[in-house]
């Protein structure tokens, strides 16, 4: 009995959660569409990752939604309008959508890495939650990643080429791309 308390003891020593400092962590993300692309940034409402002996075990994090941001146009030139659209409910919907979240399931070591992990994570927008997977590079105090992310799976369809018809120039790749920088 006293050994099976100190491993449980010891377990628990081990496991560590970092939160994420939300100020210095960011998301940077590309939309591409046939005549160009859009990019800017949204921003995390908080977040761990989980380390155990050192090595990364799991992570929640949240992000705040109504943070999204154009940063390629500026004010009075199509940037509050792209924005708006973005929030409104054929993309994010982000008046009942606030939040999206992603739970990590499993993070491994990538081959002979001591620094890259392939993570299976949950990923939830628009209240729809569906499997990625991805490679982060975690170092001390800083965990990054690029993932491509498909909208449509998340139901956001608005002028998607694989959905819609006839869309010509003016189709919206499904795929975004998020560029992550997670400092803890």
């Amino acid at each position: 009995m006293a050994v099976a308390f100190f491993v449980a003891l010891s377990t628990l020593a081990t496991a560590q959660d970092k939160k994420i400092d939300t100020k210095k962590s960011t998301i940077a993300w590309v939309g591409k569409k046939v005549t160009g692309q859009h990019s800017g940034t949204v921003n995390f409402k908080e977040g761990t990752l989980t380390f155990k002996s050192g090595k990364l075990t799991g992570g929640n994090l949240t992000v705040d939604m109504n943070s999204i941001a154009v940063t390629d146009l500026k004010a009075g030139e199509g940037k509050e309008k792209l924005e708006g659209h973005l929030k409104a409910d054929d993309f994010f919907g982000t008046d009942k959508f606030a939040t999206a979240k992603i739970v990590f399931k499993s993070a491994t070591l990538k081959g002979s890495s001591k620094s890259i992990y392939t993570v299976t994570a949950d990923l939830t927008i628009k209240n729809v939650t569906k499997p990625v997977t991805f490679d982060l590079t975690v170092g001390k105090t800083i965990a990054t990643t690029t993932i491509n992310i498909d909208r449509t799976k998340y139901g956001i369809e608005y002028k998607s080429g694989s959905v819609f018809d006839g869309l010509g120039d003016a189709a919206i790749s499904d795929e975004f791309e998020l560029t992550v920088s997670l400092q803890y």
